[in-house]
C-alpha cells in the first residue's frame, strides 16, 4: 500500500518529536595523521607553509579531514620521518580524545630511499643485494620499532581507531616500461614492499590497528602499468620521485582510507 505523500510527512514530523526519526550522523572526533613522506603528501604538490615536510593540501589526511569535518585536526606527518621520528615529535599531538589516528612509517627506516637511489646507479646485483639488506632490516629490527611506535598511541588514545597504511610496490612488473629500470631491479624493489606490508600488517595487527595494504589500493597504476599512474616515475624536484602522486593520493589511500573509516 501507497502512503499519501502528505500522510508521509505526518508521519515523519510525529517520529521527530517523539525522538524516533533517522538521527543524523554523530560528530567526528579529533584526528591525528602521523608518519612519513608517503602520509604528508610529497610527490602531490601545494605544499603550503609547511616547509621540509612537504604536508600537501592533496594528501589523503587532508582530503579526510576536508570531507568528513573532524572536531580536530592535526596534520602532523612529515617527509623523511622514521619510527623516532614519529615517537619524538608527532605522538604529542595524540590526546586522550582522539577519535582517528592514521599513519605510515617504517620505509625510511629500512632505507627505501637509498634502494631506489642504488637501483637507479648501479648494476642489477647491486639493486637485489640492497633490496635484501633492507628485507632482513624490516623483518629483524622494523617489528620492534614499530611496535614502539604503536604502543605510544595506543597509550595516549586507548579508544582511538588507528589505521595503519602500508606502501604500494612501485612497478608492474612485466609491464608498459621500455626504458628505465631492468625487470630484475624492478621485482626486487617490489619484494621489498612485499616484506615491509607483511611486517608492517603483522605488527599492525598485534595492537588491534587497521592495516591498509596499499599493494591493493594501487593495483593496475603502478608505474609501468597500462592505466592511469599513481606513483611519480623519475622527476623533478627529485625527492618527489617514487611517492604518490594527486591522483595516488586520492584514488589510492583516500579512497582506501574511507573504505575502511567511512
Amino acid at each position: 500500500m501507497r502512503v499519501p505523500h502528505s500522510l508521509s510527512l505526518v508521519l515523519l514530523a510525529a517520529l521527530a518529536v517523539f525522538g524516533l526519526a533517522t538521527p543524523a550522523s554523530a560528530a567526528v572526533g579529533k584526528y591525528v595523521a602521523l608518519g612519513d613522506s608517503y602520509s604528508s603528501g610529497l610527490g602531490a604538490g601545494s605544499y603550503g607553509s609547511s616547509g621540509s615536510c612537504k604536508r600537501s593540501a592533496n594528501a589523503y589526511p587532508q582530503l579526510w579531514a576536508n570531507a568528513h569535518g573532524p572536531s580536530a585536526f592535526a596534520f602532523v606527518a612529515c617527509s623523511g620521518a622514521v619510527t623516532q621520528d614519529v615517537l619524538t615529535s608527532q605522538v604529542g599531538s595524540i590526546t586522550a580524545d582522539t577519535a582517528l589516528v592514521t599513519l605510515s612509517v617504517g620505509g625510511n627506516d629500512a632505507g627505501f630511499a637509498n634502494v631506489m637511489t642504488e637501483c637507479n646507479l648501479s648494476s642489477d646485483s647491486a639493486c637485489v643485494s640492497r633490496n635484501q639488506t633492507a628485507q632482513n632490516f624490516a623483518r629483524t629490527t622494523l617489528p620492534t620499532r614499530l611496535d614502539n611506535v604503536y604502543r605510544a598511541i595506543r597509550d595516549r588514545a586507548p579508544s582511538a581507531k588507528v589505521v595503519v597504511l602500508g606502501y604500494p610496490r612501485i612497478y608492474k612488473t612485466s609491464g608498459s616500461c621500455v626504458v628505465g629500470l631492468s625487470e630484475a631491479k624492478r621485482a626486487a624493489i617490489n619484494q621489498s614492499a612485499d616484506v615491509l606490508a607483511s611486517v608492517t600488517a603483522g605488527r599492525a595487527a598485534a595492537f588491534g590497528f587497521t592495516f591498509v595494504d596499499a599493494r591493493t589500493a594501487f593495483t593496475g597504476h603502478e608505474i609501468c602499468a597500462s592505466g592511469a599512474r599513481w606513483l611519480n616515475s623519475i622527476t623533478w624536484p627529485v625527492e618527489e620521485s617514487y611517492h604518490p602522486n594527486t591522483a595516488g593520493q586520492a584514488s589510492g589511500y583516500y579512497s582506501a582510507l574511507r573504505a575502511v573509516t567511512g
